[in-house]
């Protein structure tokens, strides 16, 4: 599988980079600069002026934001994750997100250009588009956010087995989620007046989302593209259930592919409610096949339904994974 990121061509600076000597006036006014973020993006900051290890970076980037963000919402920042979208659960506006550009410079000592900043949606985006800098490597593809209705639109299940509500794509993994809202037909007899999400169904929800990646986010050769019908599931390993999911619950999922050569695809996935870890997968494998670009089946306008009886009748089944629930 392609790298996400690349080195720039003709880009000949050293990395780490060299860092410049770093003074105790330094030191003083870069404790001014965070003097309202936490002590800990303030240490990390230190470390990386002094070092130059981009491993520093994230933790001074989750301070600066933190630092922007209402009090009510900084628990969302604690543990850091990727999938938090800059302006639906962070409430960050476009003049907010300058002032966090503005002090991420000054503490970084980078500069960043206007235009680079309209992609960045989620923290993981702002934290791997700094890396990339720090680092002289060329940005990856933006993340790619799914509604509803082109997911259905593109997927080759459909619902009542369609187990996500929306999702994110981006050249590195896919995030989405899922709620579970009572009315699904297998909780009808999963358990007796207790109902409950079955694994296997969790397992299920996981597998779309990286058929949902193959699809819309997977590097390929030029001019090709995965077709929907050639997608199919072949094993999983490594599968621990941790918690128990009933109606109501929010389902988390997020995917990375670790190996990606045609015709398998395998990816890590976990499923969260809240911070809490409900379904870890070490390894989920799926089967997938090119087709020429212009051969490509296109949605046509309309709703997901619409679309998907547009579709050729030879569709893919189903994921299934046998699993206890």
């Amino acid at each position: 599988m392609p790298d996400a990121v690349s080195p720039n061509q003709g880009n000949t600076k050293p990395f780490p980079p060299t860092p410049k000597p770093f003074t105790p006036e330094d030191e003083t006014a870069l404790r001014e600069a965070l003097k309202r973020c936490s002590p800990s993006a303030f240490e990390a900051a230190v470390q990386f002026r002094k070092t130059g290890n981009p491993e520093h970076v994230p933790a001074v980037v989750i301070g600066v934001i933190e630092r922007f963000v209402e009090p009510d919402l900084r628990m969302k920042l604690k543990d850091a994750d990727d999938d938090l979208r800059l302006i639906e659960d962070l409430g960050i506006d476009s003049l907010t997100m300058m002032e966090i550009v503005i002090l991420v410079e000054d503490v970084l000592q980078m500069t960043i250009n206007n235009d680079e900043l309209r992609n960045l949606r989620t923290v993981g985006d702002v934290k791997t588009f700094i890396d990339c800098k720090i680092r002289g490597l060329t940005l990856p593809k933006p993340t790619k956010f799914i509604p509803i209705e082109h997911i259905g639109a593109v997927m080759p299940v459909q619902p009542p087995f369609l187990f996500l509500n929306e999702a994110s794509v981006s050249s590195t993994a896919a995030n989405g989620k899922y709620k579970i809202s009572g009315q699904e037909f297998f909780l009808q007899g999963h358990f007796k007046d207790n109902p409950v999400m079955p694994a296997s169904i969790m397992l299920e929800a996981l597998g779309q989302l990286a058929v949902l990646y193959l699809l819309e986010g997977a590097p390929t050769e030029p001019g090709k593209v995965v077709s929907p019908q050639t997608i199919f599931f072949t094993g999983c390993e490594g599968v621990r259930a941790h918690r128990i999911c009933k109606p109501g619950d929010i389902l988390s999922l997020s995917i990375k592919p670790k190996r990606m050569k045609m015709p398998l695809a395998t990816f890590e996935g976990a499923i969260r409610v809240g911070q809490e870890k409900a379904v870890i997968v070490e390894e989920i494998t799926l089967t997938f096949g090119l087709v020429d670009a212009v051969d490509a089946p296109v949605p046509i306008n309309g709703t997901a339904a619409q679309s998907a009886a547009a579709a050729p009748v030879v569709v893919a089944p189903p994921l299934r994974v046998a699993i206890n629930a």
